[in-house]
């Protein structure tokens, strides 16, 4: 069974608690509050104003650059406010607030159920219904996808990569989609292919997804969908990185950075954003909606909801029902999520899941001397030191950690997973991570001048 070759770690997957539930869609919110920035890269411009009438799909913020993404209405209604609000991190962002009335649509949206297969658009175009739509990665990243499949000058495509991974503990919301569209996945993996230009694509899946790997296989044999190989892989954390997943269903192994997947001839994209790709190519909707998965040990009911971008994160808690007692929530997975601060904050494109903690699972051990283990080491995906590269973020020692690769760091999270003396590695690293990288755009600016 394929896996990536070195690091990675076993944590229990916890999806019992969410796998069995089918996808819901999730009752529209009164009003949303949509932010301008759901995506890597520069935040978008507001093209609507307080007063003005939008309907559901249309554009209400418009990319700017290269590396950016266009942001669509989620709900039809009038426009409230357009103003700085804070995000499930507490941070201040600039939203378009939106009074829900009714629900009508853009009208070149089809918003029929009938699979639409053919596709005879160029790739360019393919890729020009994928930037209108304001796609982006929603394995997490949030990449912008044009960008992904843009292809820089004197490089080719070789093969098309897709994530079905979910590796990520207690989030099924990619699973379910693997069971419940799967023509649509395949139909999508279909439009990339020829976005690329590329005759092979694998779909990566852990084989602890057997019924997933069966269900996607039984529908491309039946529907011949041709070369596209549904690849179950060995359950191993962190395989759903790109990098770590490229390894395992291509054997093919990225150099460290700045060389990206399609040095090795490879393209990467999650199953969810296949889907989003297909209905913007197809269908003319743009990303407005996505599965979110809300789960925990202790919840009155789990779900997988089809849920409009800006609803507030309260809504999925009123429905699944908070435990009594002190909880941590997650934006993502216990791994590699953000916790959540303020529940009033908007679902975002990024959000594939919320994860609700309590009793000692939301605890953080005694903070206790580093024993010089190794385990941390051992652990990384990405060969890295990272009881080194933590304590040269402690120490904001920022030349160094650029030296030791901190921008190399996934943030993945198996570090402190498996940390005896609960240090929190990854906090620091993540700091050093983010400093680094603003020291090296400084750098390029000022050479620039």
């Amino acid at each position: 069974m394929r896996t990536f070759p070195i690091g990675g770690i076993h944590p229990h997957d916890n999806k019992e608690w969410s796998k069995d539930q089918a996808i819901e869609r999730l009752e529209l919110p009164d009003k949303v509050a949509i932010p301008m920035i759901q995506h890597i890269g520069a935040p978008s411009t507001p093209v609507v104003k307080k007063g003005d009438k939008v309907l559901t799909g249309q554009l209400i913020g418009q990319s700017v650059g290269f590396v950016s993404a266009n942001i669509h209405s989620s709900v039809s209604g009038t426009v409230v406010d357009v103003d700085g609000y804070a995000n499930g991190q507490g941070q201040r962002r600039l939203m378009v607030v939106i009074k829900r009335e009714g629900d009508e649509w853009v009208e070149s949206i089809d918003r029929s159920p009938e699979l639409k297969r053919e596709c005879t658009l160029s790739s360019e175009e393919i890729i020009a219904k994928i930037k209108d739509a304001g796609i982006v990665g929603l394995g997490g990243a949030q990449f912008p996808t044009h960008v992904k499949l843009t292809i820089p000058d004197g490089q080719k495509a070789e093969v098309l990569v897709i994530n079905g991974v979910e590796c990520e503990p207690y989030l099924t919301s990619d699973y379910r989609n693997m069971l419940e569209r799967a023509e649509e996945i395949l139909t999508g993996v279909e439009i990339l292919m020829r976005a690329v230009k590329v005759e092979r694509a694998v779909i990566g899946v852990e084989n602890n997804k057997p019924d997933a790997v069966a269900h996607l296989r039984e529908v491309a044999q039946k529907n011949n969908y041709k070369n596209i190989e549904i690849l179950p892989l060995k359950v191993r954390y962190p395989q759903g990185g790109e990098k770590q997943l490229i390894a395992a269903a291509t054997g093919r192994q990225v150099p460290p950075p700045p060389a990206l997947p399609i040095s090795v001839g490879a393209v990467v994209c999650n199953v969810s954003t296949t889907i989003a790709v297909y209905e913007a190519v197809q269908k003319n909707k743009p990303l407005i909606e996505r599965v979110v998965t809300i789960t925990g040990k202790d919840l009155k009911s789990t779900h997988n909801y089809l849920a409009r971008f800006g609803t507030p994160v309260s809504r999925l808690f009123e429905l699944a029902g908070l435990p009594e007692g002190d909880v941590k929530l997650l934006n993502g997975g216990p791994m590699m999520g953000r916790a959540i601060v303020d529940i009033t904050a908007p679902l975002i494109k990024g959000c594939s899941g919320i994860t609700v903690l309590s009793g000692k699972e939301a605890a953080r051990g005694k903070e206790l001397s580093c024993i010089k283990c190794g385990k941390c080491v051992e652990a990384c995906p990405m060969g890295l030191e990272p009881y080194l590269l933590s304590k040269l973020g402690k120490l904001q020692k920022w030349d160094m950690a650029e030296e030791h690769y901190a921008t190399d760091c996934i943030e993945c999270g198996c570090c402190s997973y498996t940390c005896p003396s609960y240090l929190p590695l990854l906090d620091y690293i993540r700091i050093a991570k983010q400093t680094v990288m603003t020291n090296i755009r400084a750098r390029a600016a000022a050479n620039k001048k």
